[in-house]
């Protein structure tokens, strides 16, 4: 997968890694960027295409499917944190409408012009996703289903062309960690990290410091290898056309 001349959606673009990935996307010469958000915004570059887009909006996710006729590379960034403890359901629920559902709900509906070519699902999720966070246990949780939903998509897609990318940064200097007194790795950086990951084909990638510390255990793991049999179980034939 090349980033040079491909068609490229991002969810949350208006800001932080979204924001980033979109230019790192532009400076790598993609063709065109769809840059989804919940507000519209504009961009000066003509290769980006604003689509005004609530990932937990069936209607918005089922409009901007319509207005994209082919599609490289799915990049499912959005998502939200509301630091809580365990004993608010509400907080929790919401979260899942996002982190999870809403990833859910749009690779659902772009699937149909993914699996048309050669194609890849990049999916930004956390390290909090393999090791929960105390002090934010329902983004974690979150983020850890958002993780075996890549997973499966994974298996499932890879006879029809698909190939799902997780994404798995520590913590990164956004919005949403504006309140961490810790070191943080700039989105920009992290960014093109991640488009270099694709390019390489990596299943999951490890785009800052903090992350690439894990990064040569995980890919030795007992865990890592019990994924690699577990999806041996589904039949990866690619799918004639």
């Amino acid at each position: 997968m090349k980033i040079a001349d491909s068609t490229i959606l991002v969810t949350g673009a208006n800001r932080g890694i979204g924001k980033a990935l979109v230019e790192e996307a532009l400076s790598r010469g993609a063709k065109r960027v769809y840059a989804g958000a919940r507000q519209p915004f504009a961009h000066a570059d003509r290769r980006v295409t604003p689509l005004i887009l609530d990932i937990t909006d069936g209607a918005q996710i089922r409009t901007a499917a319509g207005k994209v006729d082919a599609l490289d590379i799915l990049i499912n960034n959005a998502g939200i944190s509301v630091q809580n403890d365990l004993s608010d359901r509400a907080a929790l629920e919401r979260l899942l409408a996002v982190n999870l559902f809403g990833t859910y709900d749009v690779t659902q509906a772009f699937l149909p012009v993914l699996t048309a070519s050669r194609s890849a699902i990049v999916n930004i999720l956390s390290l909090a996703s393999i090791a929960a966070v105390p002090f934010d246990p329902l983004y974690s949780i979150s983020k850890a289903a958002a993780f075996s939903l890549s997973q499966s998509l994974r298996a499932l897609l890879a006879g029809r062309g698909a190939s799902v990318h997780i994404v798995l940064p520590g913590p990164i200097d956004t919005d949403m960690t504006r309140n961490l007194d810790i070191p943080k790795a700039s989105a920009e950086s992290t960014a093109r990290a991640i488009f270099c990951g694709v390019e390489k084909d990596e299943e999951e990638i490890f785009p800052d410091p903090m992350s690439e510390t894990i990064a040569e255990g995980w890919r030795k793991s007992a865990v890592k290898e019990l994924q690699r049999q577990f999806a041996a179980y589904v039949d990866q034939t690619p799918v004639k056309s």
